[in-house]
């Protein structure tokens, strides 16, 4: 079995994995390192998901980080304290189909693999699915000779996926009706950023993309602070402005009033407003209402009504990839308490994503510098018994989604003050 020795491992090719390469060879040129990637393709999310109007949510512009790439995947990862080094051990597929055994020997350890399992979705009951003579499809499953053309869909839920799924799909579909059993905030973003055409006069595309980046970090970090500080305005704010963009007479408060508010759960963004523009169309729909069972022909609801289908849409989200790690805390949203020379990569909730993780990488990278600047080996987060004790105890992403709901126990702990959280 081969062995190479490297000073950091990042596990995970997705926009966040590839960021913090791109951190470490800017800021710790002279580290070592390499990314293990257990699919054939790069990008993560972005390269796996493939269903009609996917988008990123990332704002940055990424450099080329990856020179060469195999399937590399993870199978045990063990901390010794003798040799203040992790051993990773990892399956390597080569050309042809034969895999590899290989060894790592590494000084840090760095997770950006996600919270999602790519091979399974969250599960979700749907009364005898299998009686539907159509087509079900997944979100996560999607695949290009899907034929949609001309068909009567229903997209069942009301997340981001439905709401990036229903003006892609309406634009050939016969009619498209996305089902939801409660509501939920949409709010139209800006498509284009029009200081990129101004800026790009008087400055270089370097710093156009610099000005750009902090610009809209800014706008979003404020309007976040204030929708998060004054609850029951932004519940009216939003409000006001899904009316303005919804056809006339639209039972607004039926369809997108939700009992929590902005960011307990994720609020969904639609560029430009598509997903309003299409609710203008006459063969969409938004119906809320839950499912008494399939039928052959489409779906039998409570009230009675039937919604017609050739298609099934599940749009549900991802199945937590989450181990039992639920009773170590989180520092600064980087490093689980007692485990050495090792972090995670994470985003933020209630802001964009990938941004989040950038910062997350640029935290992790400050206690990679502290180290070699004071020559120390290795380094772990601690909470004493006592303090332990008086800490409150919250999941470490405390949005009200079904899915992350579902994964609380599994979940890490930060305690909302000091170093002991996420954001």
């Amino acid at each position: 079995m081969a062995t190479e020795t490297l000073d950091i491992v990042i596990v995970g090719a997705g926009l966040s994995g590839i960021n913090t390469a791109y951190r470490l060879q800017k800021d710790l040129p002279h580290c070592t390192f390499t990314i293990l990637e257990a699919r054939d393709g790069i990008g993560g999310t972005w390269d796996f998901w493939k269903y009609p109007g996917i988008r990123s949510d990332s704002s940055m512009s990424m450099a080329s980080t990856i020179r060469s790439a195999s399937v590399t995947r993870l199978t045990s990862a063990s901390w010794s304290s003798d040799e203040q080094r992790w051993t990773i051990l990892a399956d390597v597929s080569r050309d042809g189909g034969t895999v590899e055994k290989k060894e790592f020997k590494v000084w840090w350890f760095t997770i950006a693999s996600g919270h999602y399992r790519y091979e399974q979705a969250f599960p979700v009951v749907i009364p005898v699915i299998e009686r539907f003579a159509g087509q079900v499809v997944h979100p996560q499953f999607w695949d290009k000779n899907i034929d949609y053309a001309g068909k009567q869909i229903v997209i069942i839920r009301s997340g981001t996926t439905a709401v990036t799924l229903l003006p892609a799909l309406a634009e050939t579909a016969r009619s498209v009706t996305m089902l939801q059993r409660s509501p939920s905030h949409v709010f139209s973003a800006p498509q284009k950023n029009r200081m990129v055409r101004v800026l790009s006069r008087f400055m270089s595309t370097r710093w156009a993309r610099a000005v750009i980046w902090w610009q809209r970090m800014l706008v979003e970090a404020v309007f976040v602070k204030v929708l998060l500080a004054f609850p029951h305005f932004s519940r009216r704010f939003i409000m006001t402005e899904m009316r303005k963009q919804l056809p006339e007479g639209f039972d607004v408060d039926k369809h997108f009033n939700p009992r929590y508010n902005p960011f307990e759960q994720l609020l969904c963004f639609c560029p430009g407003g598509d997903f309003f523009k299409a609710l203008h169309k006459p063969s969409t729909g938004v119906v809320t209402d839950t499912i008494e069972t399939v039928t052959e022909t489409g779906i039998l609801l409570k009230s009675g009504e039937t919604l017609e289908a050739d298609m099934i849409i599940a749009a549900t989200d991802g199945e937590s990839a989450s181990d039992a790690i639920g009773q170590k805390y989180v520092w600064n949203g980087t490093m689980l308490g007692g485990v050495p020379n090792s972090g995670f990569i994470s985003g933020y909730t209630a802001a964009t994503w990938t941004p989040g993780a950038d910062v997350r990488a640029r935290q992790l990278i400050k206690v990679i510098k502290h180290l070699k600047k004071t020559g120390a080996t290795a380094a772990a987060s601690f909470i004493k018994p006592s303090e332990r004790a008086r800490l409150p105890v919250k999941p470490a992403l405390t949005l009200g989604s079904t899915y992350i709901v579902s994964a609380y126990e599994r979940m890490p702990k930060v305690a909302g003050v000091g170093p002991w959280r996420m954001e």
